[in-house]
């Protein structure tokens, strides 16, 4: 019999937000498959997991997804996570989620904390249909050239991005949309830190440029009439 092949969502950064159901399934798996074992150790050490760690991500991906497909076949069940949040989405591990599809192992993921649903219901942006964009090229005039693209895009938007380089998004949020959208940012979500900043790109660049917060977040994009 084939093992199973686990996607865990952990917590983004509250850890009463990990599962009863994750702990289990991380205690009884033979191996856990973190993107960075610092992290993820120290995510198993917080809640008294002992398990075999190994780890899957940008950089060793294609020659790690074999290793683990074989376990996997041979009855051996892994949990896959991410650093934070849920696994494969905006991460490393899809290649091994199609892999075991392929070979007929079982993908059964384990539901949790993700940044992307908290970030969308605090909006007060409508919800009924909205568009994932994920994150934007790190190449401004690229990034310059998508936002561009989303001026057309009537549904409320969810842009991902890296702490480092939100003042300069804000700075090209506002140059390609100024006055004309509403935007909020999710800031620190799920941490007694969590903000969720509303205005037009341009209200919250001035705001940034004064308060120069740091932190994680997630930029939600309002409709053209919000």
């Amino acid at each position: 019999m084939k093992g199973n092949l686990y996607l865990v969502s952990i917590p983004i950064g509250n850890a009463e937000d990990m599962t009863p159901r994750a702990i289990r399934v991380l205690k009884e798996t033979a191996v856990v498959v973190v993107e960075e074992f610092k992290e993820g150790r120290r995510l198993l050490r917080q809640f008294g997991i002992n398990r075999e760690v190994d780890s899957l991500n940008e950089h060793n991906e294609e020659e790690k997804t074999p290793e683990l497909i074989a376990r996997l076949s041979k009855g051996e069940s892994v949990a896959l996570l991410s650093d934070a949040g849920t696994p494969v989405f905006s991460d490393p591990g899809l290649l091994i989620v199609q892999q075991a599809i392929a070979n007929g192992i079982r993908v059964i993921p384990i539901p949790g904390a993700s940044s992307l649903m908290p970030a969308l219901i605090a909006s007060g942006f409508p919800i009924d249909s909205f568009v994932f964009h994920g994150f934007l090229s790190p190449k401004r005039e690229e990034r310059i050239a998508e936002l561009k693209q989303l001026r057309k895009e009537p549904r409320t938007t969810v842009i991902m991005e890296t702490p480092y380089r939100l003042a300069q998004v804000l700075k090209d949020l506002a140059s390609v949309f100024g006055e004309s959208r509403n935007l909020c940012i999710a800031f620190d979500v799920t941490l007694p830190t969590e903000e969720f900043l509303r205005g037009t790109p341009v209200q919250l660049l001035r705001q940034f440029q004064k308060e120069k917060k740091k932190g994680e977040f997630v930029l939600v994009l309002g409709p053209a009439e919000c």
